[in-house]
This record gives C-alpha cells, structure tokens and sequence, in this order.
C-alpha cells in the first residue's frame, strides 16, 4: 500500500507543479499516471514543440518544461506509479480514499487530485483495409522515441502540429521522410507549415498535397504504402507508416467514478478550489470545468497552487496556515528542520 497525503493521478505539467506546491505546505505527493514517463502531452504528444505561453518563458521545449518541472519538484521527493491506470476509487469511513491501477498497486490517501489533462487517449485510425495487422509492425500511432527512425524511411500522414512537427524533426533523423495530406492547406501553427516548405524545397521532405494513403503492403510488416492523388495511385516503398490523425480523448475508468461529468469533463466548485461533487476529490487543468474556464498550462498551474491550500486544511483540520513568499523566505523556509539547522550552523560560528 503506498501512503501519501496528496494522490495526483496525471503526471502532466499541471500534476508535477502541484508537487512543488504541495511541498511547500510540508505536503507529500504521488504521482499516477498510464504512460511510461512523466510530462503528459508535453513527453507523449510533442516533446520538441515549443510552448509560449508560461510565464518567464518567451518559448519552452515541450520536454524541457517537463525536465524543469520534474527539477523544480525533485527536492519535495514525489512518489511515481507510471506505466499503470487509475482503476477504481473507494472512499472510506474516515474520509480517505484507496485508489487501485489496473496492475493492482494500491494507493491510500486522504486528498485525491485528478489532473489527468485531457483523460486517457485513443489514436484517431485512418479506415485504411488491414491496418490493424500492421500496428506494432511498422504503423506507429505515436512517437515516443525518434532514434526508432535513424536511416529508416518513413511516411507521415496527417495536417495538424503533430504531423508538422515531427515532419520537420524527423527530416534529420530518417533516411526519407514523406508527409502526406489530403488538403493543400494546413492546420498547424504558420511557422511550421513554413518550415515543411523549406525543407521540402531543400529536398529533406517529400512533400505530397492533396493526397492519401489508400493501401498498406508488406508481408507482416510495412513495407509500402499505395498514395492516391487526383484520382491517381503510386506506390512509395517505406520502412513505418506514421498516421498522425490526433487523439481522442477519454476520461476512461474515471468517468465511472460518480463525478458530476459535463461534456467530458468533471465539473467542479472554483469557489472551493476546484473541488468536484465529492469532497476530498478534486480535479485541476484541463480535465476539469467551471464558467469561464480556459484550458492553458498556465490556468492549471493556478488550479494547484489553490487545491494544495484546500488539501492543507483537509489534511490538518482546526491548523490554521500563514502564507509565506518564496521571495521572501525561500524554499527553506517553507521547511522548518532545515531552517533550524541554519540557525544552528549560524550560533555555533
């Protein structure tokens, strides 16, 4: 049984910056989360995507806002299950809940958070004949470790940032890199649709518009895929078959939690910092929703930094609790052991 005060299930930017606020309050926090590292869209989705809407940062790396928050939390020492789904929730008699994954490790816990982002997510599939027998086997969903592609040749399908993105990163990494698009026009950001341009001018992108991937061939594996354009087929030999269509958000076995759920997401009081219909459950980022909401990074962070005040006072019932700056105090002094041992250090000099 893992023990914690704050049980976090989502290990999004969101999730890893309530750690640090947690901390801060002498509040311990456990992280949950279905995918193999911590960061959410931002490690999943698109790591090399720059972000610029955090505050001090003109523009971020996806990972690197990742590593930073990761960095920021490490010395309030966070627990991890990844790799494992939240599954069911049972509140107990005193209040606190037992939270179990779908490998069955348990959690015990008297504050649950949920920041799972957007949920639990789904590849959108192209209705491509056969494409199931090729998953795993040259179809890749999702990109979670580029080197996979060095030398190789490869074809990405799709029109939003993903596809752009990884067009673009991947135009130094593989052999042949292909995008294809049923449209001339793009949904990604102006700079990447630009900079697929010049990199198809310069050669590093074979650049295909408007067109589709219409067949998959190989014998157990990829190894073409027939490109329909303008009523015309051609076959183009490849190593993968990258479609990035997005995903389809799903809340999952969290959604039968008995949470008050609006247009796929929980519903909660921002007049009790985000509180949902049960107390001692609360749902922070973008998993969530009140008037007014706006799903930014940003918002979510202001989310936990109200929820772990909420928890405080769950979790230390009658304790009345005195803001303290970190401009003023710094970290340490959110720590009162280490604070004294400085005085300590200061006295016997």
């Amino acid at each position: 049984m893992i023990k914690t005060d704050i049980l976090i299930i989502g290990a999004g930017p969101t999730g890893l910056f309530t750690v640090f606020e947690a901390g801060l309050l002498k509040l311990k926090c456990h992280l949950i989360d279905a995918l193999p590292q911590p960061g959410g869209q931002c490690s999943e989705i698109y790591p090399k995507k720059p972000i610029y809407d955090i505050p001090g940062f003109p523009e971020i790396l996806a990972d690197d806002l990742t590593k930073n928050l990761l960095e920021q939390g490490k010395q309030f020492e966070p627990g991890f299950t990844l790799g494992e789904r939240a599954e069911t929730i049972d509140k107990l008699e005193d209040g606190s809940f037992i939270v179990i994954t779908n490998k069955g490790t348990r959690h015990h816990a008297p504050v649950v958070a949920i920041a799972g982002g957007l949920g639990a997510f789904e590849p959108r599939k192209p209705t491509i004949e056969g494409i199931a027998n090729y998953e795993d086997n040259g179809v890749d969903y999702i990109i979670k470790d580029p080197e996979v592609y060095r030398n190789k040749r490869i074809v990405i399908s799709g029109g939003g940032d993903s596809a752009l993105d990884w067009s673009i990163f991947l135009a130094d990494v593989a052999s042949e890199v292909t995008l294809i698009h049923r449209r001339n026009e793009f949904r990604g950001a102006l700079d990447s649709v630009e900079k697929v341009r010049e990199l198809t001018l310069l050669n590093k992108i074979n650049l295909i518009t408007p067109a589709e991937v219409t067949a998959l061939h190989g014998d157990g594996k990829i190894e073409a895929v027939t490109v329909t354009k303008g009523g015309k087929s051609n076959l183009i030999e490849t190593d993968y078959f990258i479609p990035l269509f997005g995903l389809l958000p799903k809340l999952g076995p969290i959604g039968k939690w008995g949470l008050e759920i609006e247009k796929n997401a929980i519903k909660v009081d921002n007049t009790l910092n985000y509180q949902t219909n049960i107390p001692g459950i609360f749902a922070i980022g973008d998993v969530n929703t009140y008037p007014e909401k706006l799903k930014l990074i940003l918002c979510g962070f202001h989310e936990a930094t109200l929820m772990c005040q909420a928890a405080y006072r769950i979790i230390n019932p009658g304790k009345r609790y005195v803001l303290k700056y970190t401009t003023v105090s710094g970290i340490d002094g959110f720590d009162g052991s280490r604070k004294e041992a400085s005085k300590a250090v200061i006295r016997a000099i």
